[in-house]
């Protein structure tokens, strides 16, 4: 099965830049995921990568039935996650109260508008669906040069404020006291996992972001001590489960993006059964 993989690997262009775009994407997953685990905000990226699929028939609907030649579905999805990200965000901030109502609010009519620019598309369902439940086979290289655009971003925002996203995510009361714009940084948070979302959309589909986006942080976890040793073995586990979920996925033609999620899942259930029993024998020694 992986030499069949392999071999097709080495012929067929579109295979390889499926790897690419697994292995782009799992940078920004591990680090990003790994903000948003220790920050307690999965709920919020479930809400933006949902309603992402708005943007996305948007952009199809006006590419097609008004000549908008230059869009891309992807273009759409950053606008309408960056937008989503500064409404909850900023709900989250001023009406805590509130914050699952509008997250609710935006995740339907997201998916709703979304469904509505689909059916009024013609010839384009299907190119959409693709991205619902994910498609990293039918990648091109104008997506690989955006999803390495927007994986840039990500990585260097994080690069340069990775100390003030650590306050905001361990300690946000102390970071208020000593200064620190929390509500700024916050915000910029949710801003980079609205990116890292369409980034991983391309790769698992709208419906599996979320597993894509904690699961691998949730099994580096276990093994770091640090959140920056958690973000560094996230991205290796990240791009490992990508890259074999293709490789899987490939001789039985199975989706891609699905078989990615089982293997995820499946990692993650026998690191956390198999986590008692070690730390156990490690007490003994």
């Amino acid at each position: 099965m992986t030499g069949e993989f392999l071999q097709a690997l080495q012929r067929y262009p579109f295979l390889q830049y499926a790897v690419w775009t697994g292995l782009l994407a799992s940078v920004a997953c591990g680090v990003v995921g790994s903000y948003v685990v220790v920050r307690r905000i999965t709920y919020v990226a479930g809400g933006i990568s949902h309603c992402v699929l708005g943007g996305m028939g948007a952009a199809m609907y006006l590419h097609k039935v008004h000549g908008w030649t230059w869009l891309h579905p992807l273009h759409g999805a950053t606008v309408v996650a960056l937008a989503a990200a500064l409404l909850i965000g900023f709900v989250g901030l001023r009406y805590k109260q509130r914050e699952d109502t509008v997250i609710s609010a935006v995740w339907a009519i997201g998916m709703a508008a979304g469904v509505l620019f689909i059916a009024k598309t013609p010839g384009y369902q299907s190119d959409l669906m693709s991205y619902l439940f994910g498609n990293i086979l039918m990648v091109t290289p104008q997506d690989l040069w955006l999803i390495a655009c927007l994986d840039a971003v990500v990585v260097a925002a994080a690069l340069l404020f990775h100390k003030q996203f650590l306050a905001v995510c361990f300690d946000e009361e102390y970071a208020r006291v000593r200064g620190l714009r929390v509500e700024f940084y916050y915000i910029f948070l949710l801003c980079l996992t609205a990116l890292t979302t369409v980034l991983l959309v391309t790769v698992v589909g709208i419906v599996m972001v979320i597993a894509l986006l904690t699961l691998p942080v949730a099994v580096a976890g276990q093994f770091a001590k640090r959140l920056w040793h958690m973000m560094v073995l996230a991205t290796v586990l990240s791009a490992v489960l990508t890259t074999a979920g293709l490789a899987v996925s490939y001789s039985p033609n199975l989706p891609a993006g699905a078989t990615i999620i089982v293997l995820a899942g499946a990692t993650y259930l026998a690191t956390t059964l198999l986590a008692g029993p070690i730390a156990a024998l490690r007490r003994k020694d």
